[in-house]
């Protein structure tokens, strides 16, 4: 039977921290395949995970820092000094493997050897039922392109190193150590296969153009034929001042824009960053000419209202009952509830009822729909429920 222990601290130290959340975890389950592991950035996370080490040996654990805190069934948890989440599972049907690799070469490389290691970590052979993965903003499409190549269309599922102001801070980490650039999976191989619930939970507008230029992979020139932000800027009636810099990246926590996948099942989200200049927009998910773009609408209360939302819909799209549930909650989604977060906290309770959980806040998110398309967003809900 699959089991979870979720455990928290906001010591000052972080070697305390580590001991303390991992001590929580240990006294409820006999044994213990992988954790996931959640932590501010500004904590010695070499010294955390000493201390969760000290605890938990031999165990392989996975995460990253998360933005501003986390959320178990304690609550929403954050502190002055530093903040640490874990979940640890366990079923005795279950094997996992947990690899990281620090880019060296390119992205797509690092995602090849990542899955060669982590069958290796496994003890079997093959592509796992589905896998976990992080990486830092910026290339994670490509370190997917890697794992992919190795082991084929393997629904997964995770999320981006966030940091508290968006200024690189961010970290993975695995218990083999701590790095900034590269990525971290953990395979599955288990009969019960999760079930991901992944989606913006913004309504669709009228305003739909086409991408007609962009540069390298994240910088949207033109839509339309006309500068991105001047056609942004009309959508929503303000001027491209107001837009400008970092103003475009709150502008449009509430607005952003939008892909749909080849079926229409989903519509992945495309979180504008910065305004430039020259009426092109930084993007924090990969573009391609060609693709209609849309703008996308959600009011504050339902942002908030979409978590425990997600939830539910999670249980039921699943049919069957969770032993636990990863829930991947966007970072920008929360900045842009800021001090309303005790409203998501009671309506992801709500709607979980007896089940752990342990929620992260990302700076990229990843999931699938029903034809197992893996896809990476922005803004977005990646909600897991691992069968009971």
């Amino acid at each position: 039977m699959f089991q979870a222990k979720t455990g928290s601290s906001v010591k000052a130290s972080a070697f305390d921290a580590g001991k303390e959340a991992a001590t929580e975890v240990k006294r409820s389950l006999d044994s213990v395949n992988a954790a996931f592991v959640y932590a501010s950035c500004a904590y010695d996370l070499d010294a955390l995970l000493k201390g969760l080490r000290a605890e938990l040996p031999g165990v392989p654990f996975i995460g990253n820092t998360s933005f501003t805190g986390v959320i178990t069934p304690d609550g929403f948890i954050s502190g002055p000094d530093g903040f640490v989440g874990l979940m640890a599972i366990s079923d005795p049907d279950l094997a996992v493997g947990v690899a990281a690799v620090k880019k060296t070469d390119s992205a797509v490389e690092a995602g090849r050897q990542a899955a060669r290691k982590a069958i290796l970590a496994s003890g079997r052979s093959g592509a796992p039922t589905y896998f976990y993965m992080t990486a830092p903003p910026g290339e994670e499409e490509y370190y997917l392109k890697g794992i992919t190549e190795v082991i084929g269309r393997v629904p997964f599922f995770g999320g981006s190193a966030a940091d508290n102001s968006i200024a690189g801070e961010w970290k993975l980490f695995t218990d083999g150590g701590v790095f900034a650039d590269g990525v971290a999976v953990l395979f599955f191989y288990t009969d019960k296969p999760a079930t991901n619930y992944f989606t913006g939970a913004y309504k669709e507008t009228t305003d739909v153009g086409v991408i007609t230029k962009i540069e390298g992979d994240r910088t949207l020139v033109e839509i339309d034929g006309v500068p991105a932000l001047d056609k942004y800027a009309a959508w929503r009636g303000i001027s491209r001042e107001d837009l400008l810099g970092g103003n475009l990246l709150v502008q449009t926590i509430c607005s952003p824009l939008g892909v749909k996948d080849r079926l229409g099942d989903l519509v992945a989200i495309r979180h504008p960053m910065n305004g430039n200049e020259d009426g092109s927009m930084n993007i924090g998910n990969n573009l391609a000419v060609g693709t209609a773009i849309i703008r996308m609408e959600a009011t504050v209360d339902e942002l908030i209202a979409s978590a425990g939302a997600g939830v539910t819909a999670l249980k039921e799209k699943a049919g069957v009952p969770f032993g636990a549930m990863l829930l991947v909650h966007c970072g920008g989604r929360r900045a842009g509830i800021g001090d309303r977060i005790e409203e998501v906290v009671e309506g992801i309770r709500a709607a979980a009822g007896d089940v752990p959980y342990l929620v992260e806040f990302t700076f990229g998110e990843y999931g699938y729909e029903s034809d197992d398309r893996n896809t990476c967003g922005g803004l977005m809900l990646s909600f897991t429920g691992f069968p009971a």
